[in-house]
């Protein structure tokens, strides 16, 4: 199966990113949402090749000063939430 996901953005409100982070959130999410998918799959609905324009995913709760690569790793995880096949 053929996936093509495209998130537009990302809104973090609160969080302090250090300068130069963006590349390795954005790599963090990107692996483990690919990870997540290729392990669980997608839901039935979204499987069956439809588009949606939002998904609701649970929040997420960051400690102060959270690495990039977690913070990525926390996002792929709600998002795969709102997603994923297992439940």
């Amino acid at each position: 199966m053929k996936v093509r996901l495209h998130i537009d953005r990302v809104v973090l409100d609160g969080v302090d990113l250090p300068p130069g982070s963006r590349g390795a959130l954005r790599a963090s999410l990107a692996h483990e949402l690919a990870s997540r998918i290729a392990a669980g799959g997608l839901s039935d609905a979204l499987a069956s090749g439809i588009a949606v324009p939002a998904v609701s995913a649970p929040p997420i709760e960051l400690a102060h000063g959270t690495a990039a690569p977690k913070l990525g790793a926390s996002i792929a995880q709600s998002v795969y939430a709102g997603i994923g096949g297992r439940r």
